[in-house]
């Protein structure tokens, strides 16, 4: 039985170069793959990009009111597996319709995204991600520290925000995104000072 799976990391943990280099791998022994990132997601058009350069052309970009089960109709014959790049921008409906697919079609559905954003708050796709994939694999990056990171530091003009939009893509305007452990997280960004708590 082909399962759901959710490979979740915070920014910069290179999420889109494992796709990339899983969908190759595939491609290289002839086997049909799908790739799909989500419409808002305007980095690269109507490619998924990653930060050595590499640059892959979906086979589809899903908007958010898209029902994946009709938009797919007709496009999955022979393939292997479906690839999701930032999966934390798809609705609830979407996730629990990749599910179904999943198991309706045994085809496997490999989902990248993050797991929270810069405010430390599940994104719906994730969410729903984290409740029902058959399989949640952790993708792992540093914090500037050394440490694990798990978190993500929204700069604005040079400073972290906590403030704004949720969704503000990489790379727009004057945004920048930084992965932090939770302690740099607490620190840096929500300026606390663990000291005082500690003594």
């Amino acid at each position: 039985m082909a399962k759901l799976h959710f490979k979740y990391a915070t920014m910069n943990s290179g999420k889109s170069l494992d796709l990339m280099r899983t969908v190759y791998n595939y491609e290289e022994l002839g086997f049909k793959v799908f790739v799909i990132k989500p419409l808002v997601d305007t980095k690269g058009n109507d490619a998924i990009e990653s930060r050595v350069g590499l640059h892959r052309v979906v086979d589809l970009l899903l908007g958010y009111n898209d029902d994946v089960t009709k938009v797919l109709k007709g496009k999955l014959e022979n393939v292997k597996v479906i690839f999701i790049d930032e999966a934390q921008f798809l609705s609830s409906k979407q996730v629990d319709d990749l599910f179904i697919i999943s198991k309706a079609l045994d085809i496997p559905v490999i989902c990248y995204g993050l797991r929270t954003s810069f405010q430390m708050k599940s994104f719906e796709g994730s969410n729903r991600l984290l409740e029902i994939a058959d399989v949640l694999e952790e993708i792992q990056t540093l914090c500037h520290c050394g440490n694990i990171a798990r978190f993500v530091g929204r700069k604005l003009n040079g400073k972290y925000d906590i403030n704004g939009p949720t969704i503000v893509i990489d790379g727009t305007a004057n945004y920048e995104y930084k992965p932090l452990c939770g302690k740099c997280y607490l620190q840096e960004v929500k300026k606390i000072d663990l000291d005082k708590i500690s003594k």
